[in-house]
């Protein structure tokens, strides 16, 4: 005969809170890729099709998906299912060669709210946080992850007047990034 179940009801208890942790801290962990930093606030009253199109990487902090990489672009598109596509390319001086990376990306939010997810790698997402945007013309923006590590200024030129840069950098510096360790991309 076995035992009456009343035995196995403690452990039963754990094994299905032991699942409810492992499931929440995967759930927090996905969705921890996908939050804003601190004390960054999204660009609100943001246009996706403004927004779309090429974009020069002006600057960046060091990472070791573009690392050595030169005259970095980005191009966004619309995907069928709504979403961005989001194609990253880049020149590699050490191999000679081009390297691209395609992703897609969707909005965290609503639409009006400049925080998407995005992703290269299957279904793993990480924030993509326009927190300083030219409103007016579309021509400059900053983008930051899910916090402080990553940073890229981006604009619709290869390179931006110096009193736009400066001003860039002065927000940057304001909100907590280190201004010291951005790589200026070479076009």
């Amino acid at each position: 005969m076995g035992l009456p179940l009343t035995q196995f009801g403690p452990i039963t208890l754990l094994l299905k809170s032991k699942n409810r942790l492992v499931f929440l801290f995967v759930a927090l962990l996905l969705t921890g890729c996908t939050s804003v930093p601190s004390g960054i606030e999204p660009v609100q009253d943001f246009n996706l099709q403004r927004y779309l199109g090429k974009w020069y990487e002006v600057a960046r902090y060091d990472h070791s998906f573009e690392r050595g990489l030169e005259q970095v672009t980005a191009q966004y598109s619309l995907r069928n299912d709504g979403g961005v596509k989001v194609v990253n390319r880049g020149f590699n001086q050490q191999e000679q060669a081009w390297e691209e990376a395609v992703g897609k990306a969707y909005f965290v939010d609503d639409e009006s709210t400049g925080h998407l997810k995005v992703s290269f790698f299957g279904p793993f997402y990480a924030s993509y946080v326009i927190f300083s945007l030219d409103i007016q013309d579309y021509d400059y923006a900053m983008i930051t992850g899910p916090n402080r590590d990553y940073l890229w200024i981006l604009a619709r030129q290869p390179k931006l007047p110096p009193e736009v840069m400066q001003n860039l950098l002065e927000k940057a510096g304001d909100a907590g990034f280190d201004t010291q360790k951005l790589i200026f991309v070479d076009h």
